[in-house]
């Protein structure tokens, strides 16, 4: 309401109190309604934050108990072990290993300190034996394939196999040119000593996935990848990565096995000779050769001793 005044022109105006009470009552709801999204907001927060810090805690404890179990898991008794060996070895196939053969790598892994960590370059008949002897101990058994549809087909199929794929950019036919390359690079790219996912070496893979170059592996298989036809990719690459991923392991065990089927093979037995070296060939029986090789020093850049070691037992 307005009452006006007009005495000597003067105008007064005045507002009725009602005004100035739906005035204050208005300020008063919004700062509630502020006050009240503000609560909602830092309780919204609060939950949110101890729910992804519970689900963290609960993914780490998981982790730690997956790791801890496949740690405690027995490792296999030695019966089941020549079973396996034995069926395996027996097998109707043509492109399975032998006895003897499978018995040095057997033997091998029975007598690996768990957790014993098992690099396979190919999939093969025994696929399913190697990862099965290494059993128990919490220890990585990897496959490496050269073909990306077989290691998917395999993972798919059996669950329990770690397989991947690689491509190598090498021909069989190429050796002799390859091989001198390297030697001639022993002190750069080509070390016996580094990481091999930052090297331009021509016959070290470094197309692995990047966890695998961290592992200190103590039993490395060659049997892998084709090498019958020039145009093949050959065994030079995966001999030389095992030899280096050998002499640069930082903890564990300082000594690895390194076996080389067909190691009867011309082209297999001079890559061997040349990057496993004969000096640590400890044993050279049918098909197979088994070298063992000790960490290095990182400024080593020899991968042999001696270029004329005398040739080991082959009994």
């Amino acid at each position: 309401m307005k009452n006006n005044l007009s005495n000597n022109g003067t105008k007064l105006i005045l507002l009725h109190p009602y005004i100035q009470k739906q005035g204050s009552s208005n300020r008063l709801w919004l700062l509630v309604f502020v006050s009240f999204l503000t609560l909602a907001f830092l309780a919204t927060l609060i939950y949110t934050r101890e729910s992804i810090s519970f689900s963290a805690a609960a993914a780490t404890t998981s982790a730690v108990s997956v790791a801890a179990a496949a740690a405690a898991a027995p490792r296999m008794p030695s019966a089941v072990a020549r079973a396996l060996v034995h069926y395996a070895s027996s097998s109707n196939s043509t492109d399975h290993m032998s006895y003897t053969d499978i018995k040095q790598i057997s033997d091998a892994l029975r007598q690996c300190p768990p957790p014993c960590n098992f690099l396979v370059f190919g999939l093969t008949h025994e696929t399913l034996l190697w990862r099965a002897l290494n059993h128990g101990g919490g220890g990585r058994t990897v496959f490496i394939d050269e073909n990306r549809y077989y290691a998917a087909y395999v993972e798919e199929k059996y669950p329990e196999i770690e397989a991947y794929d690689v491509q190598y950019a090498t021909r069989l036919a190429d050796m002799p040119e390859l091989v001198a390359a390297v030697k001639e690079q022993s002190r750069n790219e080509c070390r016996p000593v580094q990481n091999l996912l930052f090297s331009e070496c021509k016959l070290g893979l470094n197309d692995l996935p990047n966890q695998l170059y961290e592992i200190d592996w103590d039993i490395i298989l060659v049997d892998g990848p084709r090498g019958y036809w020039p145009d093949a990719p050959g065994r030079m690459a995966a001999i030389f990565t095992a030899a280096v991923l050998a002499r640069s392991k930082k903890g564990g065990n300082p000594k690895t096995h390194v076996f080389v089927h067909d190691f009867n093979m011309k082209v297999d037995r001079i890559t061997s000779d040349e990057f496993l070296c004969r000096e640590n060939l400890v044993k050279s029986k049918d098909m197979m050769g088994h070298f063992v090789l000790e960490r290095m020093d990182a400024a080593a850049t020899q991968f042999c001793r001696s270029s004329h070691s005398p040739p080991a037992s082959s009994s």
